[in-house]
């Protein structure tokens, strides 16, 4: 059972909900919730707690808390979509309520697009490009140039103009509570922009429909894709909250080979890139999914930002990236693993620190089967840094980066250059961390705030 505290805790945040048919006129126009002392906090307008990660810091992470009315948007289609966002360049607080699930592959009417439209009138076709680049008459020495390529880019832009929506400055998004809110077949992409929360959607099906064959991406070469379901890229103060990410309905297994390399139509979850800082990642639920989130572009990464806290989040199903961490100050707390093999998706590592990341991972809980060793838990270059404690495997405190050295040549270091103290909801006890699979359960995701 989850401790005291704990059950306290989620009483404060969810004790009463009133829906909005209640307190207002309107489907979706306000979801309240009742705190423990009957104070009114509309769910639209709700900010980010003091101390609570990264994305406190400073300013804080308000989002569009200020929207006037003029500002605040209920969508249901691509169209309104974007509509709401405006323009990347706008400061203006909003506030959008997405109702429902939106298809990002439609057009401005609402009908259905496929990877046959975006290549329409470009001249690529996989068929041409498979024979243009094969390995046995290319070569593996460079990137693929030329007809088939050039035609292969301009699909991906036309692609990228339909799914891609750009979020502006000072911008709340958040599912319109009991309409399974989501986005399908799109990407956020929150870039150079600050004061952005993400919560309660389900992100599903981000899909690239033109891979780009890079032969000289490994031994063998790799099929690479280019959305991530949120990507963040330069920006800063971003709480991304209780949302959902998946691969389904497509899962890679269903994933063709081409030149012995897997066609890969998937790309991160949630990225974190390009100097971004002070994020929060809370309560999320990721499953399904390889290359899950990325924190640092590069090993090059100026030092001094990519400053993330990951905490009460749920990794199932998850091959790699839970994160995969450089340079930056990285706070992971709090979330379950359960990296039994899932549909096709085969755990390579959980956390992975390089680049002189200063990770502190500490007070997790790994479900890890018998078919798993311990020290596949963690990865990293060898300049990479995972201090922290309390982690448990199967019930168990366990001292992960010990059994991680004692397996590789390139050690995790085990000390980091900063200490947290932006760590509002931390559960530090032995059976708070051993609680972490049944509390997480019901209190993570998209559709349970409500």
């Amino acid at each position: 059972m989850a401790s005291a505290s704990h059950r306290r805790s989620l009483r404060t945040r969810r004790t009463l909900v009133v829906s909005a048919a209640v307190v207002a006129a309107g489907v979706g126009a306000g979801a309240v919730v009742m705190n423990a002392n009957a104070q009114a906090v509309d769910l639209y307008h709700q900010t980010l707690a003091a101390k609570d990660g990264w994305a406190s810091s400073g300013t804080g992470t308000t989002g569009g808390k200020k929207a006037d009315s003029a500002h605040t948007f209920t969508v249901s289609t691509r169209a309104q979509l974007v509509k709401a966002l405006g323009s990347a360049s706008e400061t203006t607080p909003r506030i959008i309520k997405v109702k429902g699930t939106i298809d990002a592959n439609t057009d401005g009417a609402g009908k259905k697009l496929t990877c046959a439209d975006y290549a329409s009138g470009t001249g690529y076709a996989l068929t041409s490009y498979l024979k243009a680049y094969d390995p046995a008459i290319y070569g593996r020495s460079k990137l693929p140039s030329g007809t088939q390529e050039t035609a292969r880019v301009a699909a991906q832009k036309k692609q990228a103009a339909n799914i891609v929506f750009k979020v502006p400055a000072n911008t709340t998004i958040v599912g319109v509570p009991g309409t399974k809110a989501g986005i399908s077949g799109g990407m956020l992409q929150i870039q150079n922009v600050d004061n952005v929360v993400v919560r309660n959607l389900t992100f599903a099906a981000t899909e690239d429909c033109f891979p780009q064959w890079d032969p000289t991406d490994g031994d063998a070469g790799n099929w690479n894709s280019n959305y991530d379901s949120v990507t963040l890229r330069g920006a800063t103060h971003v709480w991304a909250d209780h949302n959902t990410f998946t691969d389904a309905p497509h899962l890679d297994s269903a994933n063709p080979k081409y030149y012995g390399r897997e066609y890969q139509i998937h790309d991160g979850a949630l990225d974190i890139t390009k100097s971004s800082d002070l994020v929060t990642v809370s309560r999320n639920q990721f499953t399904h999914h390889d290359k899950t989130m990325l924190i640092g572009s590069s090993d090059s990464e100026p030092a001094g930002k990519l400053r993330v806290s990951i905490h009460h989040n749920v990794w199932k199903g998850i091959v790699q990236r839970a994160p995969l961490a450089r340079v930056g100050q990285i706070h992971i707390y709090n979330n379950y693993y359960d990296v039994t093999a899932l549909n096709g998706y085969a755990l390579q590592y959980s956390i992975n620190s390089r680049a002189k990341a200063q990770v502190v991972a500490a007070d997790n809980y790994w479900k890890v089967p018998a078919t798993v060793k311990v020290s596949k838990l963690l990865s990293g270059d060898g300049t990479g840094a995972i201090a922290g404690s309390g982690n448990m495997v199967n019930g168990t405190t366990t001292h992960l980066v010990a059994a991680y050295n004692a397996a590789s040549s390139k050690d995790l270091k085990t000390s980091v250059n900063w200490t947290p103290t932006l760590t509002s909801g931390l559960e530090s006890s032995a059976a708070a961390v051993k609680n972490l699979p049944m509390s997480l359960a019901t209190t993570t995701g998209a559709g349970v705030l409500s």
